[in-house]
Order: structure tokens, then C-alpha cells, then sequence
């Protein structure tokens, strides 16, 4: 995740009605359950965990190992997209916390974190699709996790060539039925 300083006029907006909206999302019910699981599973999550950030990229956010979660203000424009891109990423730093061993340089297990991290997150819930221009009404969900699951891995240099489609098919099954700390799919 790449940033950048954020020192223009419009960034420095951009950035205060990011830090607005990450404030109102650590109150929603879905943030706050994250949270509570994030603790019991060891790894407390501190309002501090999650900054607002101008980001190079195209993402709304990222989840950094050991640092955090950045939610990129000069690309979240709406409450909801914060709150997505929140969910999103503390359900990598759960897979992080309970998984002593993930290694993020590993293709298969950032595969995973991201399949878990589609489908639980809400990324792809029909809604979104169709905002999106997507206009498929069945299978549009896992159709959806898959293409934002290559998007991401394209982005990790461990995952070149087939290595991210093979990696995502590996481990699809596992990952996608794997709903921890849920009971089931939100």
C-alpha cells in the first residue's frame, strides 16, 4: 500500500471527512464485532489501528501487518465505502491474528484472506454489483470475490503470471466455506 503525503488543500479535506466517517464506522454494529472477536482472538484493536491515509493506488484501503488499516480518504467518498473497506480489511487482520503462520508473501494464503474477506465482508452483495455495472443476478457473488480476489493478487509481486488464479483455485473451497468468527456468512 502505497502512500502519499496528502498536503494539497483537497487532501487535507479529504482526509479529515475520512477520519469523520472512520469514527462513525467504529460505531456500526459489523466494526464492532470484528473488534470484539479481533480481541478474543489476542490481538485488541485500538481506535488508533485504523488512519486515514491519501493512497496512490486505486483501493479504498489496505491492512498493513503490524501497523494497521489505512483507509485511503482521496478514494472513499461515502460512508459505505468506509465502512466496506473497514470490514474488509479487519477480517485480514483476524486471519492474521488467529493464523500464527500466514505469510502474506505466500500466494495461497493471501488468496485465502482474500476470498474470506470478500465474502464476509459484504464486498459483493448484489447491491454493490449492480452500482459496480455488474449485472449478473446469479453467481454474481462468488463471480465477484474471484475477480476482486485477482485484482488483489495481481498487486502482490509473490503472485506473477498463473500463480494468482492457481493459488485462488487452490484454496477456494477451504477459504470460501471457512466463516470464522461468524457462524455463517453475514
Amino acid at each position: 500500500m502505497t502512500e502519499n503525503d496528502g498536503t494539497s488543500a483537497n487532501g487535507e479535506k479529504a482526509l479529515k471527512e475520512c477520519e469523520r466517517m472512520i469514527q462513525k464506522s467504529l460505531k456500526s454494529p459489523m466494526v464492532k464485532f470484528l473488534r470484539e472477536q479481533l480481541k478474543k482472538a489476542g490481538c485488541p484493536v485500538e481506535d488508533n489501528f485504523i488512519k486515514a491515509v491519501n493512497c496512490n493506488q486505486l483501493h479504498a484501503g489496505g491492512y498493513v501487518p503490524g501497523q494497521g488499516i489505512v483507509v485511503c480518504g482521496n478514494r472513499t467518498e461515502i460512508q459505505d465505502e468506509v465502512n466496506q473497506a473497514i470490514i474488509h480489511e479487519l477480517i485480514h487482520a483476524f486471519d492474521d491474528c488467529r493464523a500464527a503462520n500466514l505469510d502474506w508473501t505466500n500466494c495461497a494464503h493471501h488468496a485465502c484472506s482474500e476470498i474470506r474477506a470478500g465474502h464476509l465482508s459484504g464486498d459483493c452483495h448484489y447491491k454493490r454489483e449492480l452500482l459496480r455495472g455488474f449485472l449478473k443476478i446469479r453467481g454474481h457473488e462468488q463471480e465477484c470475490i474471484k475477480r476482486r480476489v485477482l485484482a488483489s493478487l495481481t498487486s502482490n509481486p509473490y503472485c506473477a503470471g498463473s500463480a494468482a488464479k492457481d493459488s485462488m483455485e487452490a484454496v477456494w473451497d477451504v477459504c470460501y466455506n471457512d466463516t470464522a468468527p461468524f457462524d455463517r456468512a453475514p
